[in-house]
Formats: structure tokens, sequence, C-alpha cells
């Protein structure tokens, strides 16, 4: 019997990305796909929503993997361990962890991005301050080529999972009540301050994440402007802030780098409105931004809900690799 529809298994399904991913498929056109939902045995049997409906977290085991057309990978330890099985299987793999620096990084959001070549089958989805970056630098180039860019990046505790987003608020609650406050996961008070660095001991240091949006961004842009960057670590629980400055060649109009800069993946905001925020953007698959400046130098200010703009090109990817697999049956 021929497949009629495709089979999509998230493996990390439980995790903050994870629910995401799954919530990010059925506002997709993989909506009709079949879903399956995979985590670890301590996970299996939870109840997790996806959209408008309850779905069961299965145990991620080898067979699970079977029949699978695509599996999205939003769990680190589990990619390590399940990904040449899911290949080996037929399945293409996703991942949205980004830790699979062999794999080559994916950003369909980016219209200018180069064809998938038929025979990919795994694919690291772009970090979201470089899908942020990359949009904005390539759809301001439109209007004049870009001289030079520089961009402070402002983290949020939800970019390295739910143990971090835990710590900060227990750290923001013992310092109210003047207790000492738990360091296990930054090694450094992270709450009511501002940092360019964690502690030595930190699980997640800052540098590696900006060097690999460095790298991400060399790849998507070839001979392109990278922007220096200057990446912090904000006492915020959710949400990417960037602001980017631009300096262009020549003078250009307010109007025309507006005008280029506003797309479906980027919204515009006008200054009559709220200003771009980790708050206003929370639950919203497109970067907010703000633009100022005249001539030559124009300030970018832009915020993202890290996890949704993540798990927004997670399914763009997946949806790219369903396009490289038949369904139905081949005349």
């Amino acid at each position: 019997m021929a497949k009629t529809n495709y089979r999509i298994a998230v493996v990390g399904a439980g995790s903050l990305l994870g629910k995401e991913i799954g919530d990010e498929i059925v506002e997709s056109p993989l909506a009709s796909a079949v879903t399956i939902l995979l985590d670890n045995e301590e996970a299996s049997g939870m109840l997790e929503s996806m959209g408008d409906e309850a779905a069961f977290l299965q145990t991620m085991e080898p067979a699970a993997l079977e029949n699978v057309d695509v599996a999205i990978f939003a769990d680190a330890k589990m990619l390590r361990e399940y990904a040449g099985t899911a290949r080996a299987m037929g399945a293409a793999v996703v991942d949205a962890t980004g830790t699979d620096v062999d794999a080559p990084v994916r950003l369909p959001l980016l219209a200018d991005g180069v064809p998938l070549d038929l025979e990919t089958a795994q694919v690291r989805v772009a970090h979201p301050v470089t899908t942020m970056l990359a949009l904005a630098l390539t759809q301001a180039g439109r209007v004049a080529a870009v001289k030079a860019a520089y961009a402070t990046v402002l983290q949020p505790a939800s970019e390295n999972g739910r143990a971090s987003l835990d710590e900060l608020q227990q750290q923001s609650i013992n310092l109210l009540n003047f207790q000492s406050a738990p360091t296990e996961e930054f090694d450094t008070q992270v709450a009511f301050n501002l940092l360019p660095a964690l502690g030595e001991a930190a699980k997640h240091p800052l540098v590696a994440t900006e060097e690999r949006v460095v790298r991400e961004l060399k790849s998507l842009l070839p001979g392109g402007p990278v922007p220096v960057l200057q990446w912090l670590q904000a006492p915020v629980f959710h949400g990417f802030s960037v602001s980017l400055f631009v300096e262009f060649e020549k003078p250009v109009m307010l109007e025309a780098v507006s005008a280029a800069i506003t797309s479906e993946s980027m919204d515009l905001v006008g200054e009559e409105g709220d200003p771009p925020s980790n708050l206003s953007s929370a639950g919203q698959g497109q970067v907010l931004v703000q633009v100022k400046g005249d001539g030559t130098r124009y300030a970018v200010w832009m915020a993202a809900d890290n996890l949704k703009l993540t798990a927004r090109t997670a399914v763009a990817c997946a949806l790219e690799l369903t396009r490289l697999r038949p369904l139905g049956k081949v005349q």
C-alpha cells in the first residue's frame, strides 16, 4: 500500500523547545502529517498538547523511529544517541539543538538561501540570533551595500533550557529574601545583573553560543558582512533582544531601509507603537523590528521569541526535507 502521508517524529518533545516544535507543526503545511512525540522513559506517558489536540509522549527507543520520514531532535543528548539510528532507518534528521557541527546549517526563512542537496540526510537549524541577524543584514543589503555591522546580543535564560530558567527564578527569589543564590548552571549571579561572561564552571558558556552564531553567519552569508558581536547574559527568562548597528556604503532613506527589512519573517514596529521587547515578542514566530537613523548609519532594534523562532525554523527544515522524499505511488 502506498504511503499517503508523512510521519514526523519530535525527539525530546517534553523539553521547552520540543513543545514549541509540536505546536509549530500543527500551524504549518505539515499539520496533516502523522506526528509522534518521543522522549526519555521518565517523561513517557505524559500528556502534552499539540495546538488544540492532546498527545502522549512515547518512550524514545530505536523501534519508535521505524517508517519515520523526518526526525526533529530537540534534545542534544538524544541527538547524539539516536541520530545515526534514525538515518539508518531511512529518516532525514533535523538537529534543532544546533550541536551537530558537521551537518549543514539551514535557514529556510532566508529567501536567497542555497537549495538543499538531494542527498542531504541531516541538517542543523540556525540559531535564533543567526536568523535575526541574517535576515536583517540580507534585507538591508538590498537597499545599499553594508560597509560595517556591530551587534549587541542580550541572551535569556531559556536559551539553555529548563534548568537555567529554574536557577534564574530561584536566584531572584533567594536574593529578594537575602539568601544565597544557587549557581550550578551559571556559576555566577545572573539575577538582577548583566554580564559579558559567566563563571568558569558555567554549563553553557556565552562564548560557545557566540562562536556558533559567527560560524553560521559566515556559512549563510558568504562574502557578506558578519557583524562584530558583544554577547551579554541578561536577567530575563525568555526572548532574545539584539541591538544591530549598520553602516551603509552610501546614504539611504529611512523609509527605504524600513521597507527593505519588513518581510513575512520580520514585523516592523513604528515609533507610535510599543517598541519590540522580549515580552511583546513572546509567542510570535516573527522578529519584531524598529529602525532609527539617517544617511549611512542606522540602529536596528530586534526582539524575538527564541524557542518559537527556532521551532519555526526547524519545521521549515523538516518541510524542505519532505519535499526531497516521494509520497504515494511513483508513476
